[in-house]
Order: structure tokens, then C-alpha cells, then sequence
């Protein structure tokens, strides 16, 4: 078996890498740098530029599976430009895709799983919402997942499983919001957001690179949200946080105009509230290794705690 995955050398991706690996499946990754193309048995990249619709179609060679995780930052300054560089770097790079197998035989490609974002999700603080949720939320992030899933939903013309994996925060010591999160709490200047009861559906790392292999693997369809089973407020998760980094909470918490003065538009981010349901992935019989917010950062923080990822045999779950 081999994958081929973009965005494979970011957070998640690092993180899928490293899993299929584990497994003995190679990986063929798809870079817009030259020079970060590596030719190794088990990891070959290729080049490819989506912002020109170019793609090294060699790439697809024996892949029977394709991950897509391309797409710039969300979180970076929302100015215009950067706006734009967001959608446009996740449409035009599925668009690269579509162009590149139309150009080759695509018959063993068996399963296309794409990211996606729980940001679509209106924002409440009452909702749990699923996967069948048809209300799109009214924002720009929503906006750009919504575009974002019916490109990725185009890729069902060509015949093979086709699935999409909405994203919560991704919690990780390496990257992403976390260690942004942690700075402020490590120099004692940390402190919730607004009133703090905006819901905050997260994910361990871990798990999230685990889910993408289940989907793959079992070559499921159709959308699955990428959280974990027990979503918390705001106020909860920066008080788990600072328990676990052994610091205190002194400060109030900051006011909403604070942070649009300092954030501008991208201030939404810490103020929008999407409770996010895992049934669905869970009833195709995925099993999450980190459940609650506690135990999930003692794990990523503290790794002797008896919270630490357990070692287990996946062929239950991919059998």
C-alpha cells in the first residue's frame, strides 16, 4: 500500500507520516519546495505548485489512497490578502489534484480523504451539532470550509471513497494553538476569553492522526467530525491548562474589545463556540485514546503520567 498526502510535512501530516510508517505503508508526498523533496524507499516527495494548477503527476504511482491536508494558517492576521491566500490555497490545491489524475490512470486509487474544519458549524453555546448539520455559520471561516467541502465533494465523479475529517483544535506540544495558548499561562499572564462558556470541541494529536489512518484504511465515505468525545468551554480548558502546567490564574478575563483591537477579524477565532459531536466516527468503531481534556494535557505535557498514548495493536481496528 502507499499514500500519497499533502501538507505532509505540517502538524498533522507529521503526525500521519509517523503512523503509516509504524505500519509499513511508504508515503509520497506532494511539496511546493524543491528542495525539501527527500527520495527515500518508504518517503519519496515530488513537486508540485497549486497557484499554477502544475503537479508532478508521477506522484500517483501505486498510490491507492490520497490524505489532502493542504491549506494555508488560518491563524495569522486576517487582512484581505490573507484572506484570500486561505481559500484560495485549499481550492486551487484539490483543483491541482482533480487536474492530475484527470491526466492518468486513476483505477487503484481506492479512497480520497480530505481535512476540513468544524468552523462551518454555527456558532452557539447551546448546539451540539453532527455531521448533518445543513446551517452553515456566518463568518468567513465558514464561508471557507463551505467552499472548502464542495470542492472536496467534487472528487466523488471519479468513482472512489471519498471522505471529509472536520477538524477541532488540535492539541499538540510541537505546534498549532496550544503552545500559544500555554505562553501566556507559563508567564502567569494567562486568563479565559470573554465570559469563557464558548464551547472549544478539541482533539488529541494522536487521535487525529489515528482517525485519518481508520477512515483510509477502512476506506470509509462521507463526513466525520475529527473531536474528541468531550468538548469544553473555554474557561475549562484554560484552567485544565494551567493545572497541568502547574501555574496559577491571576488575571481576569479579557474582554472580547480587547482582542479585536489586538486581532482584528482573526479575534473570532477565541470567541466563536462550536460543540462538536464524535458519535458518528465512533460508531464506525473508532476508539479514542484520549477522552477528556485533563488526562489529554498531562499526556502531552507530562509524558510519564499514566495518560501517555497507550502502545496497542491497531489490527483490531483496521481489521
Amino acid at each position: 500500500m502507499k499514500v500519497l498526502i499533502t501538507g505532509a510535512t505540517g502538524l498533522v501530516g507529521n503526525a500521519i507520516v509517523k503512523k503509516l510508517h509504524a505500519k509499513g505503508i511508504q508515503v509520497n508526498y506532494l511539496t511546493t519546495r524543491k528542495n525539501k523533496i527527500v527520495i527515500k524507499e518508504d518517503y519519496q516527495g515530488y513537486h508540485w505548485s497549486p497557484e499554477k494548477f502544475e503537479i508532478d503527476n508521477n506522484c500517483f504511482v501505486d498510490v491507492s489512497t490520497i490524505i489532502n491536508l493542504a491549506g494555508a494558517t488560518i491563524s495569522k492576521r486576517w487582512t484581505e490578502s490573507h484572506k484570500n491566500e486561505v481559500l484560495n490555497s485549499r481550492v486551487n490545491s484539490l483543483k491541482t489534484l482533480k487536474k492530475g489524475l484527470k491526466q492518468r490512470n486513476f483505477s487503484q486509487i481506492e479512497s480520497f480523504v480530505s481535512a476540513s474544519a468544524v468552523g462551518i458549524y454555527p456558532t452557539s453555546l447551546s448546539t451540539l451539532y453532527t455531521e448533518d448539520e445543513d446551517q452553515i455559520d456566518d463568518s468567513f471561516l465558514g464561508n471557507v470550509v463551505k467552499v472548502w467541502e464542495d470542492e472536496i465533494d467534487s472528487f466523488n465523479d471519479f468513482g472512489f471513497k471519498v471522505s471529509k475529517i472536520r477538524i477541532g483544535l488540535v492539541l499538540s506540544k510541537e505546534g498549532g494553538a496550544l503552545p500559544k495558548m500555554a505562553k501566556p499561562i507559563k508567564n502567569y499572564v494567562g486568563s479565559a476569553f470573554g465570559a469563557g462558556e464558548q464551547w472549544q470541541s478539541w482533539i488529541h494529536i494522536e487521535d487525529l492522526a489515528r482517525m485519518f489512518l481508520f477512515v483510509s484504511l477502512n476506506q470509509l465515505s462521507g463526513t466525520f467530525n475529527g473531536v474528541a468525545p468531550n468538548p469544553v468551554t473555554n474557561s475549562k480548558m484554560t484552567i485544565e491548562l494551567a493545572k497541568t502546567l502547574r501555574r496559577p490564574l491571576i488575571l481576569p478575563n479579557v474582554p472580547e474589545f480587547v482582542m479585536k483591537f489586538l486581532l482584528g477579524e482573526m479575534a473570532y477565532l477565541l470567541f466563536a463556540s462550536q460543540r462538536v459531536s464524535s458519535k458518528r466516527i465512533e460508531k464506525k468503531g473508532f476508539q479514542f485514546h484520549h477522552l477528556n481534556i485533563c488526562k489529554a494535557l498531562e499526556a502531552i505535557y507530562h509524558k510519564n503520567s499514566d495518560t501517555q498514548t497507550r502502545v496497542s495493536d491497531y489490527s483490531k481496528e483496521f481489521a
